[in-house]
């Protein structure tokens, strides 16, 4: 009969645990636990931690310089359009660049703060497919928590091989090159961390990067401080006369015109979502998804 352990031999014993059924540096490691809550976690050096985060991001930033697709914005419509772009082209190296840490934008909570999410239909289709659950009120659903769909998305989304996600990465402008006809075209994005972004006039010279792309979506918001970036820089950089600026709300006319409006509003530019509204000039939808 094998002897029993007390508290005192099983700490008294060599460190030997498994990690995730495997090996790790030819060291097999079985879990050790004395039921009072002194867990023993296989050791690891500061070093190891820097240098596996340090070699994935910069070896999927230098991977992603070239992309085929690059999304602005990680709100509802920016992981939508991921999601069923992923779903419809594996094949395509497809890059979110979210400006904030956090990606889903302001679909985290429905109106005024409040935590229910109301979709209107057919909108529901969407929620059975990626496996939201909802409350069905006729010619809307309700999902319980706002928040239950955005990490539900982004989950989906972030599982996708060909996807990636920058986050805390801001879009500083453009790239716009003559193609072969002479016509301007949008053919990837000016790059920067958000948090040099925002302090370009606090510092000397931070210079950005950039991402090439034949197709930039962008789907950055309505205005604010980095909302509608791309729709205001057309003004700027002369490929759109004026701004449409965004209606008051109407919720009846505003999810439609967006939805069916979608499109290249400039050579290499797709526009989507409340960045659409402002660049068209259409109503905004308020606490309906």
């Amino acid at each position: 009969m094998a002897p029993v352990q007390t508290l005192d031999t099983i700490k008294s014993e060599p460190l030997n645990l498994k990690l995730n059924g495997s090996q790790s540096n030819g060291a097999k490691y079985d879990v050790v636990e004395d039921y009072q809550g002194n867990y023993r976690f296989a050791p690891i050096e500061e070093a190891q931690v820097s240098r596996a985060m340090i070699k994935r991001y910069f070896e999927m930033m230098y991977d992603r310089v070239i992309s085929d697709v690059v999304i602005v914005g990680a709100g509802s419509s920016g992981l939508t359009c991921a999601y069923k772009l992923a779903t419809l082209r594996p094949d395509l190296k497809i890059t979110i660049l979210e400006a904030n840490v956090a990606p889903g934008g302001g679909a985290w909570l429905g109106g005024q703060l409040m935590t229910p999410m109301v979709i209107r239909k057919p909108a529901d289709r969407f929620l059975t497919e990626i496996g939201v659950p909802f409350e069905d009120e006729g010619h809307y659903v309700v999902v319980r928590h706002a928040a239950l769909f955005t990490s539900t998305l982004i989950s989906r989304v972030l599982a996708f091989e060909n996807v990636v996600m920058m986050n805390a990465t801001a879009v500083e402008d453009l790239m716009i090159h003559e193609d072969f006809k002479g016509q301007q075209r949008v053919s990837g994005v000016v790059t920067n961390w958000t948090l040099v972004a925002l302090n370009h006039d606090t510092q000397s010279c931070m210079d950005p990067n950039t991402i090439t792309a034949p197709v930039v979506v962008s789907a950055t918001g309505h205005d604010g401080p980095m909302g509608a970036f791309s729709a205001k820089r057309l003004v700027s950089a002369g490929l759109l006369k004026e701004l449409g600026n965004m209606r008051g709300l109407d919720m009846n006319r505003s999810e439609p015109a967006i939805v069916n409006n979608t499109r290249e509003v400039a050579p290499g530019l797709i526009m989507t979502g409340m960045e659409l509204s402002e660049h068209d000039g259409k109503n905004r939808m308020g606490p309906t998804l």
